[in-house]
C-alpha cells in the first residue's frame, strides 16, 4: 500500500474525442498533450467544482489506501478550445469549463463491474465499503456500481457524488459523526465481512498528514466564489477536519454497515 505524497500532473487538453452521456454532467473522453486519453470531468457541468473536489479527494484517499484508481490529473482547457464544436450543448460546456478541470486516465477496454458475474473477495469488498462510508459515497449501488474490470482487476471510478454535505455545508461538523445509512444499498455490502480488520489497517494508513497532503491538492480557485468560508484555506481545512473527525468515529459507520448487512442475509 502506498505511503507516498500525492502529486498530480497537469496536462493540456488538445482534442475532444467523444461525450460519455451518463447523468447530467456530460463527462467526455479527451486527448491531452501527453498523448494519453482521459475521462474529463468538467468544472462547468452539473455540480461544478464541488464534484471535482469530491472526485479528487476521494480518489486520492483510495489511492493512499491501496485501492485501484485511474491516475487523476488536472486538465487545462484553453479559452479558445471547443469553438469549432458543432453541438451547442457541448460547446457551452467547454466554454464554461475554461481553466483547470479534472481528468482520469481512460481505461481502454474496461468493462462495467457486474456483481452477478464477478465475485469480490471479502477483504476487498470490506475495504471498498469502508472507503465509501468514510467519504459518504452514495454512488456504488447495484444499479450504478461505478467500478470497472480492467486486466482482471477491480478499479474504482466516479466519486463526484461523495461528500454530499458540501453542497450546503449545513451542520457539517455533526454530519462528520453520523452513520452512513445509504450503505444499505452498497453493491458489495453482502461480502463485506471484515470491516473491523480493515478499519484498524486503514486508520493506520490514513494519517492526519496524509489527509492534509490530499486536501492541499485542491486548487485555490475551486475553493472561492460560492463558498461559506472566509478564505480558501479555511474552506480547505474544513474538508480535512471533516475527514479527521470521521476517522476518529469510524465505529459509528462500521456499526451501521454491520447492521445493514445483517438485515440483508
Amino acid at each position: 500500500m502506498s505511503h507516498t505524497e500525492p502529486d498530480l500532473r497537469t496536462v493540456h487538453v488538445v482534442r475532444y474525442v467523444t461525450p460519455l452521456r451518463e447523468g447530467g454532467s456530460l463527462p467526455a473522453i479527451v486527448e491531452a498533450d501527453d498523448g494519453f486519453f482521459y475521462v474529463l470531468k468538467f468544472r462547468g457541468a452539473g455540480q461544478g467544482v464541488k464534484a471535482l473536489i469530491a472526485e479528487l479527494v476521494a480518489g486520492e484517499i483510495a489511492r493512499v489506501l491501496g485501492l485501484k484508481i485511474p491516475e487523476i490529473v488536472f486538465a487545462h482547457l484553453d479559452v479558445s478550445f471547443g469553438r469549432a464544436e458543432p453541438d451547442e450543448e457541448i460547446q457551452d460546456l467547454l466554454q464554461f469549463s475554461t481553466g483547470l478541470n479534472l481528468g482520469l486516465h481512460y481505461l481502454s477496454g474496461a468493462i462495467t463491474f457486474d456483481s452477478l458475474v464477478t465475485t469480490v473477495e471479502p477483504l476487498l469488498a470490506s475495504q471498498i465499503v469502508w472507503l465509501d462510508c468514510l467519504i459518504t459515497n452514495v454512488d456504488r449501488t447495484a444499479r450504478n456500481t461505478n467500478m470497472l474490470m480492467w486486466h482482471k482487476e477491480l478499479w474504482l471510478i466516479d466519486h463526484g457524488a461523495a461528500f454530499y454535505f458540501h453542497h450546503s455545508w449545513q451542520n457539517w461538523q455533526e454530519q462528520a459523526k453520523r452513520p452512513f445509512v445509504q450503505v444499505k444499498d452498497h453493491v458489495l455490502l453482502p461480502q463485506a465481512t471484515q470491516l473491523e480488520e480493515v478499519d484498524a489497517a486503514f486508520k493506520a494508513l490514513l494519517t492526519p498528514a496524509q489527509i492534509q497532503a490530499i486536501v492541499a491538492l485542491i486548487p485555490e480557485d475551486w475553493l472561492t466564489g460560492d463558498s461559506p468560508f472566509a478564505s480558501a484555506q479555511e474552506h480547505r481545512q474544513a474538508y480535512a477536519l471533516f475527514l479527521e473527525t470521521r476517522l476518529n468515529h469510524t465505529e459509528i459507520f462500521i456499526k451501521e454497515a454491520q447492521h445493514a448487512r445483517k438485515a440483508l442475509i
